[in-house]
């Protein structure tokens, strides 16, 4: 397949792809009450309503990479590691890392504020990146699609390993700081002034969809 730009500075319907990364239920509606307003403090699920609107407007073609998990685990893998998803070291001794919503659960849906619409794409998948044995790739590939904006949680897991993956196929990415989270410390932060800028461009979403209206 031709090579694609990845050089045009403006985000429009030609050439871009607007990436929710695991908007679900469960994710932006979760049970703990700290995590709620930790995403509440930071309007993310505000953020990310504005960049859908905005990339409707501007016909950019909306993709939803979301965990579709077995309920059984049959599709994830026990391994060892030093520490649960939040960084504690005790808890592994007892149990491994496993997906925490599974697929046909109401945790498992995208959140309604976010509502898919006719003609937008579900990317299933079972693994951190959007790109793992799914069709993403391909999907923006057949509609000539050269950048990703990213937007979603949590920055320093499946956001982190999509972007990786991105950069690696060559495409142009924006990442979207403000409507992005990771409830994990410093880890935020360190991933959009650290890491990120080295393989794309982070901006806040008004940034992001003054670029979409130009």
């Amino acid at each position: 397949m031709a090579k694609l730009s990845r050089v045009e500075t403006a985000l429009t319907g030609r050439s871009t792809g607007l990436v929710l990364f695991d908007a679900l239920n469960g994710y932006l509606h979760p049970a703990d009450r700290a995590k709620r307003d930790f995403l509440a403090e930071r309007n993310i699920i505000g953020n990310m309503q504005r960049l859908l609107r905005a990339a409707r407007q501007a016909a950019i073609a909306v993709f939803y990479p979301s965990g579709a998990h077995a309920p059984d685990h049959a599709d994830s893998v026990d391994r060892l590691t030093d520490t649960d998803m939040d960084l504690h070291s005790e808890s592994v001794r007892h149990a491994p890392i496993r997906p925490h919503f599974h697929r046909g659960s109401r945790d498992a849906e995208i959140a309604p504020e976010l509502a898919a619409a006719e003609g937008d794409i579900m990317i299933p998948k079972q693994r951190w990146s959007s790109f793992f044995q799914t069709n993403l790739d391909l999907q923006l590939r057949v509609r000539e699609i050269a950048t990703i904006v990213i937007a979603g949680g949590s920055t320093d897991v499946g956001v982190a390993s999509t972007i990786f993956a991105a950069r690696d196929l060559d495409y142009g990415i924006v990442v979207i700081r403000d409507a992005c989270y990771s409830t994990r410390g410093p880890n935020h932060d360190f991933f959009m002034d650290r890491v990120f800028p080295r393989m794309a461009r982070v901006m806040t979403t008004d940034q992001a969809i003054a670029l979409m209206r130009r």
